[in-house]
């Protein structure tokens, strides 16, 4: 009997039935987030990640309407990949509430800072609900900004003097005030476009959700083979599908944020997605666009 129950258990752990849940991303919080918006004094404090690895929507559009900026009566943004992140820093840091001093910002707001002479990047990811300043006692500031840059997995900007740090989760760079170029408009022109995942970690076969970012001039047409280009090893061709109009072999993505879908990914790797823009492409849009690295299991 002894020996039967044994066999059971090992059955089940080869099967995959008591297989620890999967955990989505690289950088991760202890899934839950207490928050407080520095200008609307909404709150959540909210656990958005359930024990079996899947996420409470309730939770997660808790969160999502402490990020509004001051006035706006419509929904919040903010991606699964940043909110995690900013699990991580809220445990790191031993900060309960965090407080958000800018979360969303719909695309006029934003150029509303701008024309006010605000220091608010064009085509700035608080518009896609990929970035948020968070303030932190001003011991801690410093310190937290190099265990960010450290992680080399997100943009993290320094700001001593108004006491708080810039985190969003576009390409991994890190800046002050000083060194931020924000007034030469970077992302002018799909300069800075990039590409980004739902998720980090994939199942095998599981089909992988990816968007472009930092578009600022639209739309962009991304071929229908892209690649799985692996840290180790040879390039894997994946099919690029979505619910895009299609013209030439070619998906016409119209803005930042809209969804493709790859499939093709049957055997486990670790690498970056590469997408392939068709012409004619739109200024200084590049002929390439990388994910994050993914990894298959």
């Amino acid at each position: 009997m002894r020996f039967f129950a044994a066999a059971v258990v090992v059955a089940l752990v080869a099967s995959g039935a008591w297989a620890a849940p999967l955990q989505r991303f690289f950088i991760m919080g202890d899934g839950t987030l207490a928050i407080v918006n520095a200008h609307t004094k909404e709150r959540a404090e909210v656990r958005y990640r359930r024990a079996d690895g899947t996420y409470d929507q309730a939770a997660l559009a808790r969160i999502r309407r402490a990020f509004r900026s001051s006035g706006d009566e419509g929904e919040g943004r903010a991606s699964l990949r940043l909110i995690e992140v900013l699990s991580w820093a809220q445990k790191t840091a031993r900060a309960r509430p965090l407080t958000l001093m800018s979360g969303y910002r719909r695309p006029e707001y934003n150029e509303g800072l701008r024309a006010q002479g605000v220091r608010a990047a064009g085509g700035s990811l608080h518009t896609e609900g990929l970035a948020a300043d968070v303030a932190f006692p001003r011991a801690m500031l410093r310190p937290l900004w190099m265990k960010v840059r450290a992680l080399d997995c997100c943009g993290a900007g320094y700001y001593a003097k108004d006491g708080f740090l810039h985190i969003d989760v576009g390409r991994p760079r890190f800046w002050e005030p000083s060194t931020s170029r924000v007034e030469e408009n970077l992302s002018a022109g799909n300069a800075r476009l990039f590409g980004r995942t739902e998720f980090d970690r994939y199942a095998r076969g599981e089909e992988i959700v990816v968007a472009l970012h930092a578009m600022t001039v639209g739309p962009v047409r991304v071929a229908r083979e892209g690649r799985l280009v692996p840290e180790r090893g040879e390039a894997v061709a994946v099919v690029v599908d979505g619910e895009l109009p299609e013209r030439d072999g070619c998906l016409e993505v119209p803005g930042s944020g809209a969804n493709m879908r790859l499939r093709g990914v049957s055997k486990a790797d670790r690498g970056k997605i590469v997408l392939t823009t068709c012409g004619p492409v739109p200024e200084r849009t590049p002929g390439t666009v990388e994910t994050n690295v993914v990894e298959i299991r």
